[in-house]
């Protein structure tokens, strides 16, 4: 849950100048598979779309204000971006500007906090210089 907090805080400074958006993907720990025991959800795994969608709905009151949507069942989106289990990106103009590594071990929210700041300052100027 602390990584959620980290983004949902990203979320709320720079929603004004970036869409955030949640591709829900297959589920990485189902409680009828690899069970993990820091998980704060029990979710089986997907048998189908209405599976998945009630699994999103209690990931979305973790991530109030940031979009979801679903990745088909045929996992078209975690196939595509090497998402599985967890990943970071920015896409901007239909161009990947930053891709993170795979989580859990390469899911660092503070090299996304580092690449939204510095789009902030691209966007708003630079930071005044200290002297």
């Amino acid at each position: 849950m602390a990584r959620m907090s980290a983004f949902q805080r990203l979320v709320t400074k720079y929603q004004r100048d970036v869409d955030f958006l949640i591709i829900y993907i297959e589920e990485a720990h189902p409680s009828d598979g690899w069970i993990t025991t820091d998980s704060p959800y029990i979710i089986p795994q997907h048998r189908s779309l209405e599976d998945r969608v009630s699994a999103a709905r209690v990931l979305q009151q973790g991530a109030p204000g940031c979009a979801l949507v679903l990745d088909t069942m045929a996992n078209s989106s975690s196939s595509a971006y090497g998402a599985y289990f967890e990943r970071l990106y920015v896409i901007q103009s239909g161009t990947i500007m930053y891709q993170g590594g795979r989580g859990p071990d390469g899911y660092q929210v503070s090299e996304l906090r580092t690449w939204l700041e510095r789009y902030d300052e691209q966007l708003h100027g630079t930071r005044p210089r200290r002297f």
